[in-house]
């Protein structure tokens, strides 16, 4: 039990960052088999959730590392031990996208929509949060809590032509859910 805690304030304190299994284990003071364990029965009980890279391949994406969210961010709150208000929180803009992704994603498991679901971002840093991939057709949405509009991903655009890309603010996240 004290290794599986040390294991969830980790990645607590990482959540939304790729996040690498060697660094864990470090951290937690166990063995990468038994993070990548762990990071199972997490998952199988519906603690945390992985997002895995989008790539086809591309040599100026990044593949290796994977981003870690909860699915409570009560239950992250409470291992960090940091249960203030949000305007006197450093981390409100990483709150906001784990809240959105994981309330994605049970909107569409509650509609029966079974999205492939990634994050992307490439060597050269461009990033985009959360991408679905339905049929082929990718959708990219990026979470910003304090503005209503970000930067177009000019990279991604060119790069998969036809794809969709919004801003999911607190003003329209309503459209997303």
């Amino acid at each position: 039990p004290e290794l599986l805690e040390k294991l969830l304030q980790a990645l607590a304190l990482q959540y939304g960052n790729e996040v690498s299994y060697n660094e864990l284990s470090g951290l937690a003071g166990i063995d990468k088999i038994t993070v990548a364990s762990y990071i199972r029965i997490l998952e199988q009980n519906f603690i945390i959730f992985r997002l895995s890279p989008f790539s086809r391949n591309l040599r100026n994406e990044l593949k290796k590392l994977r981003k870690i969210y909860f699915y409570d961010t009560g239950l992250r709150n409470a291992l960090i031990n940091n249960l203030n208000p949000l305007n006197l929180r450093q981390d409100v803009g990483g709150l906001w996208e784990n809240f959105m992704i994981g309330e994605r994603i049970k909107y569409n498991a509650n509609r029966g929509i079974s999205n492939n679901i990634y994050f992307w971002r490439a060597k050269q840093g461009n990033e985009i949060d959360y991408l679905e991939d339905a049929g082929g057709k990718l959708s990219a949405f990026e979470f910003k809590w304090n503005k209503t509009k970000a930067k177009k991903p000019k990279l991604f655009l060119e790069t998969y032509p036809g794809s969709a890309f919004k801003t999911v603010s607190r003003e329209n996240y309503r459209e997303f859910l």
